[in-house]
């Protein structure tokens, strides 16, 4: 993240707006580090920045609006996408989330699985609930999660077709 200004400047971007345990996580950390090992020059655009934040206080997706507006006022330039993690168990169907890393270890895929926060000395702290093997192997497998939901893996491979932009990345489980 260091090496890229533009994800650099997300995460500072963010963390200005000092939510509660917030990160930054899915496509913005997995295309980074996916260009970086296929020597792309170019970053992958990215459909949306997911940012992340957990506030059991005020579920209300009015907020997460809020922040939007935000951080859009901050960059208008930037994909923003905001999602109060405290919130997300109902629409997955989950028992409730007890925090931003605890909803992360809910996700499908593992090489998505993983965020990143900037605090104010600037230092980068990665939640990674699967580990960072599998993102670093260009291998994307079901997690629990996925494997109890094989439906929703398959059909999120299938739409994602990850090795036709990076070639070098496998997929498992997506039969």
């Amino acid at each position: 993240m260091r090496s890229s200004a533009w994800h650099f400047e997300a995460l500072e971007i963010v963390r200005g707006l000092d939510l509660a345990d917030w990160a930054v996580g899915a496509g913005f950390v997995r295309n980074a580090v996916w260009d970086r090992l296929h020597g792309f020059a170019a970053m992958t655009p990215l459909n949306d920045i997911d940012v992340l934040y957990f506030d059991a206080a005020d579920l209300s997706i009015e907020k997460d609006m809020q922040i939007e507006e935000a951080l859009f006022a901050a960059d208008p330039g930037r994909p923003w996408s905001v999602h109060n993690q405290a919130r997300m168990h109902v629409r997955n169907n989950d028992r409730a989330y007890r925090s931003t890393a605890d909803a992360i270890s809910f996700w499908l895929e593992t090489a998505t699985g993983v965020a990143v926060r900037l605090d104010h000395a600037d230092d980068l702290t990665v939640i990674a609930p699967f580990g960072l093997a599998d993102l670093i192997a260009m291998r994307s497998r079901p997690t629990e999660a996925g494997t109890i939901r094989p439906d929703q893996y398959c059909e999120r491979m299938i739409a994602k077709d990850w090795p036709g932009t990076w070639p070098q990345v496998t997929v498992l489980g997506a039969d």
